[in-house]
Order: C-alpha cells, then sequence, then structure tokens
C-alpha cells in the first residue's frame, strides 16, 4: 500500500483540496511554492499512462477546478502540470504554480511551512474553489 493509498483511506492525514469517487486532490507537504497540489487517482497503479482511459481523461477534468482555485489564491503565469512519480510509485500529478520555468525544478529547495501556514493555503485554495 503506497502513502497516497493510505491518505485515501484516511490512514494518514492530508490538506484535502477536493475529493470525488475516483480522485483526491491535496497539498504537497514538500512544495516548491505555496499552493503546490498532487492530485491521485483512487486506483493504486503506479505509471500514470497505465491508467485505464477513464481515469487519464477524468483526472485532467477533476485537476481543472483545483488548477483554476491555485491561481486565483496565488496569482501566477499558470499553474503547470507536472508528472514524475519516482518518488511515490502511485499514479498522480504536481499542480504547481509558476511564473518561470525554474518553478517546476524539483530538485529546487522546498517550503518549510507550519501546519498553520498549510492550512492558511488550503483555506485560500478551498475559498477559491467555491
Amino acid at each position: 500500500m503506497t502513502i497516497f493509498s493510505k491518505i485515501i483511506a484516511g490512514e494518514i492525514p492530508c490538506y484535502k483540496l477536493a475529493e470525488n469517487e475516483h480522485f483526491i486532490a491535496f497539498l504537497d507537504i514538500f512544495p516548491l511554492r505555496k499552493g503546490h497540489a498532487l492530485v491521485v487517482p483512487k486506483i493504486e497503479i503506479d505509471k500514470l499512462f497505465d491508467l485505464p482511459n477513464e481515469y487519464l481523461t477524468g483526472l485532467l477534468t477533476f485537476a481543472k477546478p483545483v488548477a483554476k482555485a491555485i491561481e486565483k489564491a496565488f496569482p501566477c503565469n499558470r499553474v503547470s502540470i507536472l508528472t514524475v512519480g519516482l518518488e511515490v510509485p502511485h499514479a498522480h500529478v504536481h499542480l504547481i504554480p509558476m511564473d518561470k520555468t525554474e518553478d517546476m525544478n524539483l530538485l529546487n529547495d522546498k517550503l518549510s511551512l507550519t501546519s498553520d501556514e498549510f492550512k492558511q493555503i488550503q483555506g485560500l485554495i478551498l475559498k477559491s474553489l467555491q
């Protein structure tokens, strides 16, 4: 069972942004920028392109309002999507607010945020989702 499956099962807490029967979106706990979120299918499949077609297309449809809310809460040039998947063997995408290409580099230093800061970021995004 991956860490994402444990989050989906409620065994590990997260800063949830959105959820439906097939997907969940939550804040990355090692963010590159404020608003950096993950979108994860609820089925545990390692590689993004091994997902069934309905999950692959559904993932983008589910991610769209989350990305728009991140962009509204944290004004930026755009919210980009990044797929790496090596750190957790469970298909997922990163939604990262960016102003320049370097903002997407996963080798950049990660932000160190407190629980209160994560809750504030979560609140701003949730407010923008409404």
